[in-house]
């Protein structure tokens, strides 16, 4: 168990908090998932970047999803090699595609004929061939979050079928492009199986087509985006989830490749923050934190919800408050109208669920310093990360500023 009074007293709040032993049981339990078939698990490096949590699964053998080519970087840093690791997204630059071809990379995951040009076009420059897998869009609703939906056709991600096929025609005919992989990825906290399997079963028969036309890929991406419980979802269970993708590739040699992100990390992590004061304006309760929205942003951005917990002596009756911060915004809060007891000045909040999308969306709005964070492995806990301090935040202005 954490103590997180212990940690909030020597390491300040607001802190992050991560518990790196359950990290372990989920990477363990996913890859057991996919036994006796040839697989990568490729942390999506987006979900927390922190280079300790990357090199805590890269010691594991994990690779690494990476959306820029920071990520990419991040993943060298912390030990994952360049064959295990994936370089995806919309919108990258010509300098980025030229770094990942330089670095030689698994490959890279292709969005648009325009970025399929480009690629094809940079690999020529350098003289030497880019290994490629090609984002499919299955156009299959992942019933989620509208803003972490990715599947469909109104979603940016991704090229349709026939579009696909093109390209791969393209890549087969091009002496600078090597394509070796396909990828779809539906959307992020999924917690329904059917669309993930009637995605697979798209993109198999996609497989098979290109097949056809002597079109031989290797790899099956089948993205991440399995869904944990933040309050009462139903999730799926890893062994259904690896099944579920299994029966879609009959008769089909290929390598899964799976880009776990939130699964691993989410629930790994607590964000600990200080109660400040008690406010009531007529009916409404209010109770204000130290830490705000620039710290963990999911409840103001998708009205995320997140187990909140109160470490206090006053265990009486509980009543609704809602719950923000010192950030000069009415969107700034973790939750509205949750139940808690009275609190005192310098009592803890524990909010759960917050080792995903936590400390990576972070910011530094109304010039605050992001958290510090701390990890917590066989019951000992050490800094990975050190608060950040005003000097910090203007050392790239400073020098500018003219009289």
């Amino acid at each position: 168990m954490v103590d997180f009074k212990a940690l909030a007293k020597e390491y300040g709040t607001p802190l992050y908090v991560y518990d790196f032993d359950y990290m372990s049981e989920q990477y363990t339990e996913l890859k057991e998932a996919f036994k006796g078939r040839k697989s990568i698990i490729a942390y999506a490096v987006k979900a927390n970047s922190n280079l300790s949590v990357v090199r805590h699964f890269a010691k594991m053998g994990s690779g690494a999803d990476c959306v820029s080519i920071g990520e990419v970087r991040r993943a060298f840093l912390a030990g994952i090699p360049a064959y295990k690791i994936i370089f995806s997204g919309v919108g990258k630059s010509d300098d980025e595609i030229r770094e990942a071809i330089e670095k030689d990379i698994l490959y890279i995951n292709v969005e648009s004929e325009a970025e399929l040009q480009r690629v094809e076009s940079i690999a020529e420059e350098l003289g030497r061939p880019s290994r490629i897998s090609i984002r499919v869009n299955p156009n299959i609703d992942p019933q989620t979050h509208p803003y972490i939906s990715t599947g469909l056709h109104d979603n940016k991600f991704g090229v349709d079928l026939s579009t696909a096929k093109r390209m791969y025609i393209q890549a087969k005919n091009s002496e600078h492009l090597d394509p070796v992989g396909i990828h779809f990825h539906i959307g992020s906290q999924l917690t329904q199986l059917q669309p993930i399997r009637e995605a697979a079963e798209i993109v198999a028969d996609l497989i098979r087509s290109l097949q056809a036309i002597d079109i031989e890929l290797k790899f099956f991406d089948v993205g991440g985006g399995l869904g944990v419980k933040y309050g009462n979802e139903e999730t799926i269970k890893p062994y259904d989830y690896a099944q579920a993708i299994l029966s879609t590739l009959t008769a089909l040699d290929l390598t899964i490749l799976c880009e776990p992100g939130r699964f691993l990390t989410a629930n790994a992590g607590y964000f600990v923050t200080k109660v400040l004061y008690e406010k009531q304006n007529g009916d409404k309760k209010f109770v204000v934190v130290d830490g705000a929205m620039n710290d963990l942003l999911r409840p103001s951005l998708y009205n995320a919800y997140h187990k909140i917990e109160a470490i206090t002596d006053n265990n009486g009756k509980t009543r609704e408050v809602d719950i923000v911060g010192p950030v000069c915004e009415s969107g700034d809060f973790f939750a509205k109208n949750y139940p808690l007891p009275e609190l005192n000045r310098n009592d803890l909040l524990v909010i759960h669920s917050a080792g995903a999308y936590g400390f990576g969306m972070g910011s530094n709005y109304n010039t605050r310093g992001r958290s510090a964070e701390v990890a917590v492995q066989n019951g000992k806990a050490r800094l990975i990360r050190k608060r950040e301090c005003f000097e910090d935040l203007i050392c790239l202005e400073q020098e500018f500023l003219v009289d």
